[in-house]
């Protein structure tokens, strides 16, 4: 019996926004990601995140706030004063952010709306430590745009798990950044056959063109 080709179903990433079922997500855009001694000791992703993300996130922000479009925001963040909460992998790598803290806040450049969704996570993945998926279905959402740090750590496991849940990941890839030019890079090879890959120019020009 022959198996249906690639395009037997008519299924295809380059499918228009709808504004109204995408969500925008900022992922670990955080005091504690920005002020962490690793990365004031690295002057790349300083510059990166400061001269490059950040504005990039902020128009993003505007942009799909002004189109109607789901802005979220995950941060990591412990559920619990000890942290007996989080997940094996971040209790072995030593992250320990408490819960409430001025760590766990997001920057005040990007800072959420007081009815924006802003989710704790100890896991790399939003989707394995969170009720996003929940979340993203109760509000009709099919379409996930990753933003933030670490383009090859949460943001691809994030890309990476949402593809597996049924949704059409898109990697804005220049409102990402990580440790160093060659890891974002590639990220972007890497995770490219699960998501579809754009600007912020091309993604906002994409909303403007839905409205």
């Amino acid at each position: 019996m022959n198996k249906p080709r690639k395009n037997d179903f008519g299924l295809t990433r380059e499918r228009p926004l709808d504004p109204a079922r995408t969500a925008l997500l900022v992922v670990d855009v955080q005091n504690v990601v920005l002020e962490e001694p690793e990365s004031l000791a690295n002057a790349y992703f300083q510059a990166e995140a400061r001269e490059r993300v950040i504005p990039n996130l902020a128009r993003l922000i505007d942009g799909c706030r002004t189109a109607g479009t789901e802005v979220m925001y995950t941060v990591m963040e412990n559920l619990t004063k000890d942290g007996r909460d989080r997940g094996l992998d971040y209790k072995l790598s030593g992250f320990f952010i408490a819960k409430g803290s001025r760590e766990a806040q997001v920057i005040d450049a990007v800072a959420p709306g007081d009815d924006d969704i802003v989710l704790p996570k100890t896991s790399s993945s939003l989707f394995n430590s969170t009720i996003v998926d929940y979340l993203l279905r109760n509000i009709g959402i099919d379409t996930v745009a990753v933003t933030g740090f670490l383009t090859d750590q949460c943001v691809d496991h994030t890309l990476r798990d949402a593809a597996d849940r049924g949704y059409y990941p898109v990697c804005i890839a220049d409102a990402c950044a990580t440790h160093a030019p060659e890891r974002h890079e590639a990220a972007l090879k890497l995770f490219g056959g699960y998501c579809r890959t754009t600007t912020t120019d091309g993604f906002l020009a994409e909303l403007r063109a839905a409205q």
